[in-house]
């Protein structure tokens, strides 16, 4: 398999402030390991622009665009929530990040690649239409959905989020659409930030069934995760044949993290990359593109990159026995 990487060394330079777990230091432990892997060398390195004006606008409105960016010029040290810290740059690398995410999405639909990862920061996956929220400022891989369906004119696509946070933000940007599946497992809102993402939240008007919550409680393992996706995930997104699958990708469901409450180890993030690959193989032509979210503790979060990377690399996994182990 052909995987392309988005990275840029101006997402370092979102300055988050001393202690803020989204910090530079994330991307800086994941270039490190994807080099001493030997994977970086085997990705292909991706060239891409900032998102366009026109593609922000059409999840988020011009005047929260212009917010985000006139909070950033001004020096304020955060935008909305004291959890969303900026810097002056950070405005620009936001817009720099979602257009990485867009390029990706369009370097597998030409064929350029047959799937990819975006190493990028700020994340995206709670940012609302008009509204930051934790660590993010534009809704990275919910504008790569829209794209999907406006720009390449797709029918279905499937978001795969497995941060331990809800992803709210993809969720209320996208959960009026029937063409976008959104499925997100996470550790329980009764006990986890943001405090959404209970199973009754299933998507509203036309998109009624679309959006499919797993929350797990507090402590669970692989285990709990391998019977989450085989018994509930895995048949829905089959049912749905996506054309394309989106990961949002947070690695602080695993043990060591210090935002999470979760006992994923970086086998249990194997598994899950392969079984949804499996999926992606069967209906999507194996196209697949991985959005970095969240990860705090920077080894679990390196080495569960390179885990995951490891298997979007791989060949002929075949997706026959999607729900096995």
């Amino acid at each position: 398999m052909t995987t392309g990487l988005i990275y840029d060394d101006r997402f370092l330079e979102h300055d988050t402030g001393p202690g803020h777990p989204e910090r530079p230091d994330r991307l800086r432990a994941i270039v490190s390991a994807l080099q001493a892997s030997g994977l970086w060398a085997q990705l292909n390195h991706l060239a891409f622009e900032p998102a366009t004006a026109t593609q922000l606008q059409r999840l988020h409105p011009q005047d929260y665009i212009d917010r985000v960016h006139d909070a950033c010029v001004a020096g304020l040290p955060y935008i909305d929530v004291p959890d969303s810290a900026i810097s002056e740059g950070s405005a620009e690398i936001a817009v720099l990040a979602a257009g990485g995410v867009l390029r990706a999405t369009e370097a597998v639909m030409w064929g350029e690649v047959d799937n990819a990862f975006c190493a990028i920061r700020p994340p995206g996956h709670h940012a609302e239409r008009d509204r930051s929220m934790g660590f993010c400022l534009f809704g990275n891989v919910a504008l790569a959905a829209e794209s999907l369906i406006t720009d390449h004119g797709l029918e279905r696509v499937a978001i795969v989020d497995f941060d331990v946070h809800h992803g709210n933000g993809t969720q209320h940007l996208l959960e009026h659409r029937g063409d976008i599946l959104f499925v997100s497992v996470h550790e329980h809102p009764d006990h986890q930030y943001p405090g959404t993402g209970y199973e009754h939240e299933t998507g509203i008007g036309d998109g009624e069934g679309a959006t499919l919550n797993v929350p797990l409680p507090p402590g669970s393992d692989d285990t709990a995760y391998r019977a989450a996706f085989d018994q509930t995930i895995l048949p829905k997104i089959d049912a749905f044949a996506p054309q394309f699958v989106l990961f949002s990708a947070g690695f602080d469901a695993g043990t060591a993290d210090p935002l999470g409450g979760m006992r994923l180890s970086t086998d249990g993030f194997i598994e899950i990359t392969r079984k949804v690959r499996g999926l992606a193989d069967r209906h999507a032509q194996g196209r697949i593109v991985s959005v970095l979210e969240g990860g705090y503790d920077l080894d679990a979060l390196a080495t569960g990159v390179c885990g995951h990377v490891s298997v979007l690399m791989e060949s002929g996994l075949g997706g026959t026995d999607i729900l096995g182990g």
